[in-house]
């Protein structure tokens, strides 16, 4: 039986760290479930890895629904989140028609959008009509056009920022916080602020959680992988091994170690 959002508030409640991991297809959700993992997350990431685009901004919300039934069919144990891909939480009325088709047609437990302010009447029409939602923060994969690929944080006033949005993300409604590319000690006081899951990738140790990107995690990315990110089919035997090695790491919090941290 898969995990619900009931299982995932259980664990947060009593301090045990949620593995992550991306899936794009019914192979891939298969061994992730099989291996442990708590939550996959079918992220628009897949326009960068499995389609080659530069950016996550081709992805289309009907490419998002289709990956994610597949990642469904084989899916019989994580808890699944699909991401709202670019432009289709633009407005309130895309937000719901377009979380409406990842769950109804594509069978997502929880929508994922990213921003502060500007997602707020999304994340709070979402939540009113009972739809759960994952918030995303720091470095924002649909804004890199504007802002790059970049650590956020790493002043006062941008750290004193995204402290506020994660709590006016919170007081919107949302379920669970994604932190990515925020300096670990900040992450950590922005967990210890919210009273949701907060799942890190590449911000330290401290989080409710650790998120990765399938292929980065088996040595099998396109160009580098990120800094923060380990290739574990190194060590392992098999890609099964690797996926279990990933999520005891996680688990243990020996994964993010100190190499893998790409902010103070």
């Amino acid at each position: 039986m898969c995990k619900n959002l009931s299982d995932l508030q259980k664990m947060y409640s009593q301090g045990e760290k949620i593995a992550c991991l991306t899936a794009y297809d019914a192979s891939q959700a298969h061994w992730a479930a099989q291996s442990g993992v708590d939550v996959i997350l079918v992220g628009d990431s897949l326009g960068m890895v499995v389609q080659g685009h530069k950016t996550t901004l081709p992805v289309t919300i009907e490419q998002m629904v289709y990956h994610t039934q597949m990642v469904q069919r084989t899916n019989h144990s994580a808890y699944c989140i699909a991401d709202l891909p670019f432009m289709s939480d633009a407005t309130v009325e895309l937000a719901l028609s377009s979380a409406a088709q990842l769950m109804k047609e594509g069978g997502a437990n929880m929508v994922k959008l990213e921003g502060g302010a500007r997602a707020l009447p999304a994340v709070r029409a979402l939540s009113d009509i009972g739809i759960p939602v994952c918030g995303h923060l720091g470095l924002l994969p649909q804004s890199v056009e504007k802002y790059g690929y970049k650590v956020n944080g790493k002043d006062a006033k941008s750290a004193q920022k995204l402290m506020q949005d994660a709590a006016d993300l919170q007081n919107a409604g949302a379920d669970m916080l994604v932190l990515e590319c925020v300096p670990a000690t900040l992450a950590q006081e922005i967990t210890l602020q919210l009273k949701i899951p907060v799942i890190g990738i590449g911000s330290g140790v401290h989080t409710s959680g650790q998120v990765l990107v399938w292929h980065d995690i088996l040595g099998v990315t396109l160009g580098r992988a990120p800094k923060f990110s380990k290739n574990y089919l190194q060590q392992s035997a098999s890609i099964q091994e690797a996926i279990e090695s990933y999520v005891s790491e996680v688990k243990s919090q020996a994964f993010p170690a100190q190499e893998h941290l790409i902010a103070p």
